[in-house]
């Protein structure tokens, strides 16, 4: 989108410049300073990772966060002011989005429980957290599933068969 915006700018300055209710909507230099840096673009990468609708994608925030942080949004030399700071706004957005314990705890067990990543962007002190957890809710969920059986084996033992009339 923002490159067809950028391919046509001057029609839309054009034909947004007839109308006076519309010029407001016309471009600056800022603006299009904004769309013309790299930083938005990544964006796009990110929804349609996370947005996958064939598939499970928790698992997959964790390892996209780390990219962002580690590669695509980070600052490179000669980029332009304006692309640093809007790569650092993205950056503090996203990382405030998921740094509740609660949320790294989740994608942490997600991670974990997804072959493709395991143990890769997990702090090697959570590792064993998260090992100690499952297992105990593994047992608990066993417990639990050995206890209705048991229960649906004695409601059929005592209640008689009922006679026809």
């Amino acid at each position: 989108m923002i490159n067809r915006i950028l391919e046509q700018q001057k029609a839309l300055h054009e034909v947004l410049s007839e109308d006076r209710n519309t010029r407001h909507l016309i471009l600056g230099y800022q603006d299009l300073d904004v769309l013309h840096s790299k930083a938005l673009g990544p964006l796009l990468e990110f929804t349609d990772a996370l947005s996958g609708e064939d598939h499970i994608s928790v698992s997959h925030i964790k390892p996209v966060l780390s990219l962002f942080n580690t590669t695509i949004l980070a600052p490179e030399e000669g980029e332009t002011d304006m692309t640093k700071s809007l790569k650092k706004k993205i950056l503090e957005y996203l990382n405030s989005k998921y740094e509740e314990r609660v949320t790294q705890e989740l994608l942490d067990v997600a991670s974990f429980l997804d072959p493709r990543y395991k143990t890769q962007y997990i702090s090697v002190n959570d590792v064993p957290i998260i090992k100690a957890r499952l297992v105990s809710e593994m047992k608990m969920m066993e417990h639990k599933h050995s206890v209705e059986c048991r229960e649906t084996r004695v409601e059929e033992v005592s209640t008689p068969p009922t006679k026809k009339a």
